[in-house]
Formats: structure tokens, sequence, C-alpha cells
């Protein structure tokens, strides 16, 4: 059976509930107020990545009913995505403490990754090393840095729904060149879902994805680069690849608080793409250089990664050591 009609549907989907969820908020003041910490001046409807929650978990119902799922990542994916999405939701609405909301991230990640099963073995420069426990807990980790690192890098304008849309459709082309086009479904869907918010959040901002989304993407992007580590540990390199920009800014700028001995669980506006978007006094430019350095950058070195097999550690580093270079230009986890 054809699936492609799920692409204009949920992307449709999303939009609608997106406009929706807007016009509920705004009427019960569900509003992102601003602070010294933030990278807006007026207060905005929040909660809107609701809309991709929802219709990409029914995205999942349709893919695993149609036999293109399989039910062991169906079942990691809606259990660990929904109770995410629900602690998000609920600290979108009030306020969940910091442990609480740690305390559902591992649990989220701990379903995920028993319903995964792990890491497969490892190839580093043509070394295979197998993780086994370790390299559950290691998943684990990976798993709950990859929600609040999303949450961490949701805080100008667009900057969240770019990111995801074009690393998942770059997946989709590293799936393709793989000869794997089964595997393409979860993430294609997933950018549609995203785009129909994405018309609603690009900047200038008339909504906010808020933790519910911008958690529920984290993990289940995460879980993505997870299982196609199973498919083939090129894919796996080369989704690391694609999310280099998420991953440096907030890695970098994790390290460095901690380092200074600042409370790494406080908000705090020291990203570089906050920097960035101060500097220019816009958050667009910000947010299309993000998208350009994936599509003319990120996408080129992980293409060589799968097609022309260029080392996954060697395309790594190749990716990532300017874009350390420039969250270094831009300050990040430096004091305003």
């Amino acid at each position: 059976m054809n699936y492609w009609w799920l692409i204009p549907v949920l992307f449709g989907l999303s939009y609608a509930l997106t406009a929706i969820w807007r016009r509920y908020a705004l009427s019960n003041r569900v509003l992102d107020v601003p602070n010294d910490r933030s990278s807006h001046s007026v207060a905005m409807p929040r909660g809107g990545g609701l809309a991709i929650v929802l219709t990409f978990l029914g995205a999942l119902v349709v893919l695993s009913m149609g036999g293109l799922l399989a039910r062991t990542f169906f079942l990691a994916l809606v259990g660990a995505g929904a109770l995410t999405a629900v602690i998000g939701f609920l600290d979108d609405r009030g306020h969940v403490a910091a442990r609480w909301r740690l305390l559902a991230h591992f649990l989220s990640a701990i379903w995920g990754i028993y319903w995964l099963g792990g890491l497969p073995a490892i190839n580093v420069f043509g070394v295979s090393i197998e993780l086994g426990w370790y390299g559950c807990l290691l998943a684990v980790i990976y798993l709950v840095w990859m929600i609040n690192l999303y949450n961490f890098m949701d805080g100008i304008d667009g900057i969240a729904g770019v990111e995801a849309v074009t690393a998942c459709l770059g997946a989709c082309l590293l799936y393709w060149l793989n000869n794997t086009p089964d595997q393409i479904w979860s993430p294609i869907l997933l950018a549609a879902c995203v785009s129909g918010f994405l018309c609603w959040n690009f900047p200038p901002a008339k909504i906010f994805m808020g933790d519910a989304g911008s958690g529920f993407l984290g993990l289940v992007i995460g879980m993505l680069t997870l299982q196609a580590a199973w498919v083939s540990l090129s894919l796996f390199w080369g989704w690391l690849i694609l999310l280099g920009i998420f991953i440096v800014d907030a890695t970098f700028t994790l390290l460095r608080r901690l380092v200074r001995g600042e409370k790494v669980y406080e908000a705090h506006r020291a990203h570089a793409y906050q920097f960035a978007s101060r500097r220019y006094g816009k958050h667009l430019p910000v947010t299309l250089a993000v998208g350009l350095i994936n599509l003319f950058w990120l996408l080129p070195i992980a293409f060589c990664v799968v097609h022309y097999k260029l080392n996954g550690v060697g395309g790594i580093a190749l990716a990532y050591i300017p874009l350390i270079l420039l969250a270094i230009k831009y300050r990040a986890g430096q004091p305003e």
C-alpha cells in the first residue's frame, strides 16, 4: 500500500492543530512571558509542539498497522515519546521540579532502550567494540541528553523546527543511498509533522513549541539515531553529523558552564545561537544559517560517510571542528 498521502495529511493536521492550540493558548493565557533570560520581548502562546506530538504518534500507529514499523520500535517510540511529552506539557502549563522532569526523562529513555535492545557493537577505526550493558547505560544517558539538548536549543524562532526538518530529510537521503528505503518513513513523516508547526513558528514566530514538543523531538530523533545503528553503523554516524550544530552548541555550552561551577539546570542565554541572535538583532539570520549549514556542510559529509565509506569518527571530526570554532567565536558558554 502507498503511504505517501500521509505527508500532506500530517502537514495539514499539524498546521491546523497548531492554529487551534494557539487560539486556546491566547484565550486561556498559556503564554511564555519574557524575562531577563528570554530571547523574545513580548508574551507568546506556548505549547504548540503538542501538534507535532499528536500527529506523529498517529502516524506511528498507521505505520505499525501497515507493517512499515517493527512492533518493538513502535512500542519504544510511543511509550518513551508519550511520557516525555506529558511531563513537558505539565511543565508548559505550570511548573515541574527539575528532579521530577529528569526522573521522567530517565524512565522514558530506559523504556525506549529496553524495546530497542540496547546498542549494537560499535566499530571505531576498524576495531569492533561490544559494549553490552555499558552500551545500554550509554544509550540511556545519550537519550536523556538529547531530550534536554533539544529543550536547551529551542530558544529562538524556528531553530528547533528547521533543525528537525533538515536533519530528518537528510537522513532520508542517507537511507535511500544505503539501499534501506523502508527506514525512510519515520523521519520523513516526522519532518511533515514538524513542518506544519514550523509555518507558525518560523521567524517571526506566532507560537512557541514548548517543552512538550522540544523534549518529544529530542527523544524521537535520539531514538531514530540509535535505531539506525542497528541498520548500519554508517547511518548512525551520519545522523550524528546531521545533528552537529545542536550537539556541539549544547555540549560545548554545558561543559564551559560546568567548568565555571554554574548551576547548569538553571535557564540562561549563553548558547552560541543566542549570542548570535543578539549580535544580529534578529532570529531569522541565525535560523536560516542553521538550515544552510545543515544542508551544505553537514549533509555532504554525512553523504561521504554513508556512500563513500568515509570513516565515521573521522567524518564527525571533520564536521564538528568548524562548528566548535563557531561556538568559540559566538562565545558559547561564556557569561552574558
